[in-house]
């Protein structure tokens, strides 16, 4: 923790991705007061940027709090936002702090992790454009698989799907591999020449490669190979689920638009132990400023 005030006024949790921003503003009591909005603050997007949105995030709930914007140094400020794993990014990020008084960095993982469990131990599985695995035990340890990127890791995840997909249909193309429905429809969707195909995949990254998941999961019943890569991404999910938590012993959270659909297909013993997230990950951000003060305030001088 970034500390230059030990008393803060407020206290805000900030979840923060590359599709948008959220804030939740509290009072030093820990009582919520306002939320807000704001646009992608991923630091893989431009540190710069990330503070930007941040800034209007949190500009929006002191308005919905009613509440006129204090200085930065009376706030505390937790944030869990996507790329804070990667050092240089996570340094630069603290290093330009415009002057909260506290300042807490974690990963988006984490702070949907914290959210999903209110902060106490527990494991989730989010998968949705990206996947990655969080787990907080009861010892304290952190445990974390996948979340690598795009498109090296994070498999089961919607852009690991899509880009599975089109190398199959690239394959059907080229004659190397059977044509099917799943084929079909990523050319209607991307092209159904060389030229255009190969057009759309370089001037694709991982959201547009997203987006082909769905064709994945509407083809799986009239091609084997649409159904054999959601067997693939279910087996990439059960396996992060075990890396984070090899003992089975923590409630587990599946969370994000691919894992939700993946869920009901997980092994029985995993499925016994998922429960639905308690809180988003703005949310479990407060939670995990709040505890972070309460250990700060105990702590002996």
């Amino acid at each position: 923790m970034q500390t230059t005030s030990s008393h803060p006024t407020w206290l805000i949790g900030v979840d923060g991705g590359g599709t948008g921003t959220r804030a939740v503003l509290a009072d030093a009591n820990g009582r919520v007061l306002g939320h807000g909005r704001a646009g992608p603050s991923a630091l893989g997007q431009g540190v710069a940027k990330a503070w930007t949105q941040i800034e209007t995030a949190v500009q929006q709930a002191f308005a919905d709090a009613g509440h006129a914007r204090p200085a930065a140094a009376e706030c505390a400020l937790s944030c869990g936002l996507s790329g804070a794993s990667y050092a240089p990014w996570r340094d630069t990020f603290i290093a330009t702090n415009p002057g909260y008084g506290q300042l807490i960095l974690e990963s988006d993982a984490f702070a949907m992790l914290l959210g999903a469990h209110d902060a106490e131990p527990g494991a989730i599985v989010a998968s949705g454009t990206g996947a990655v695995g969080e787990a907080l035990h009861a010892d304290g340890r952190r445990l974390r698989a996948s979340g690598w990127g795009f498109p090296v890791g994070d498999e089961g995840s919607g852009a690991w799907l899509g880009l599975k997909a089109m190398g199959h249909a690239q394959c059907v193309m080229d004659g190397r591999a059977e044509p099917g429905a799943l084929a079909t429809r990523i050319f209607a969707m991307c092209g159904d020449d060389r030229a255009t195909l190969q057009d759309w995949c370089n001037r694709s990254a991982q959201f547009g490669y997203a987006q082909l998941a769905p064709l994945v999961f509407d083809e799986e019943m009239r091609d084997g190979r649409a159904a054999r890569l959601i067997e693939q991404a279910v087996d990439a999910l059960v396996s992060l689920a075990g890396a984070i938590d090899p003992g089975a012993t923590l409630p587990l959270c599946v969370t994000g638009s691919i894992g939700e659909r993946l869920a009901p297909r997980m092994p029985e013993a995993i499925r016994q132990r998922i429960r639905p997230p308690r809180h988003d990950a703005a949310t479990g951000a407060l939670a995990w400023l709040e505890r972070n003060l309460q250990s700060a305030a105990t702590r002996p001088v």
